[in-house]
């Protein structure tokens, strides 16, 4: 009687919560096609598999264990590969993290409510800018020939000859991490912004009263009351590191700006793995590197959350 009775209550509930509900299960629905039905096929890296036996062949492959692995970490390219997404992580992660956090410190200290929104707004807006498009604007700005910005130099006799900003590996990475903080830092600033505006008003007045200036109160209580958020992003952004992180992808930045003069700098693990893949079709090998990888930002995630969780005592589990 008291099961039938729960029941029915349940019924009821989700009745009543039914838009909310089918928000829900079309989240989740979306989540087990594209995401945990797809994991299926990770299999094909210990299969000597062949897209000529099409799904079938999944199963039906020949058995070769950690032969793909193994070819991968002694491949003449591994330390390059490594080494290239390292750096461009790291670089990322140490002057790209810090820039969303200070500009939601900046709009947040701003008191003229329409320059906040105009601020805010253009910060914000190059995250809708496609990958393809920016690479395409800073051709037109940075092109050794024919580039604005080295047409100006030389007009202004600054130079001689153009700078190779587009083709020189030295040149690449930097790059990378200008491009990355100009259009994802305002989209990230959102998240700080949302935490910055949920610390209590009264701390702020209690830290004047107490003669705290501003940027005092800035470090006493702005930067204390969004650690959580902080935390919480920089856990994400190190368990994502051989990608990017929220700092920038690095997959759409190698492949859109890597060439043959920058190659040494810019192929990472992500653009060689895709290019086994799709451009030379050995699916097996590149299921392999790619399940390094996943493994690697798995682990990086478990660890640096037990890090932060020592330090600051706070994290995402």
């Amino acid at each position: 009687m008291k099961g039938g009775h729960q029941r029915k209550s349940m019924v009821k509930r989700f009745l009543r919560q039914l838009d909310l509900q089918a928000f829900a299960w079309m989240g989740l629905v979306y989540l087990i096609i594209f995401s945990f039905i797809p994991m299926l096929g990770i299999v094909i890296a210990f299969k000597d598999y062949s897209i000529n036996t099409g799904f079938a062949g999944i199963l039906t492959s020949d058995w070769v264990g950690l032969k793909y692995f193994r070819e991968f970490v002694t491949d003449y390219r591994f330390g390059e590969l490594v080494r290239n997404t390292l750096a461009m992580s790291t670089l990322k992660l140490v002057f790209a993290f810090p820039v969303p956090i200070l500009l939601a410190i900046m709009i947040s200290e701003v008191h003229n409510g329409v320059f906040k929104r105009v601020v805010q707004t253009i910060s914000y807006l190059p995250n809708f800018i496609s990958w393809v498009l920016v690479y395409g604007i800073c051709n037109v700005l940075l092109s050794e020939q024919s580039g604005i910005l080295n047409q100006l130099l030389i007009a202004a006799g600054v130079i001689d000859k153009g700078i190779p900003f587009m083709t020189d590996p030295d040149m690449f990475w930097g790059l990378s991490v200008v491009m990355a903080i100009w259009k994802n830092s305002g989209w990230w600033a959102i998240i700080f912004l949302s935490a910055i505006s949920s610390i209590d008003p009264n701390l702020y007045e209690a830290a004047m009263c107490d003669g705290a200036g501003r940027l005092q109160r800035i470090w006493h209580v702005t930067l204390p009351g969004i650690k959580g958020a902080v935390v919480t992003v920089l856990i994400l952004s190190i368990g994502s590191f051989l990608g990017g992180g929220m700092v920038g992808s690095n997959f759409e930045q190698s492949f859109l700006m890597g060439n043959n003069m920058n190659n040494s700098a810019s192929e990472i693990i992500q653009t060689y793995a895709f290019k086994m893949g799709m451009a030379e079709g050995r699916f097996s090998y590149a299921t392999a590197v790619d399940l390094i990888q996943s493994l690697i930002s798995i682990t990086l995630i478990l660890v640096s959350n037990r890090i932060v969780k020592k330090i600051s005592g706070e994290g995402i589990f």
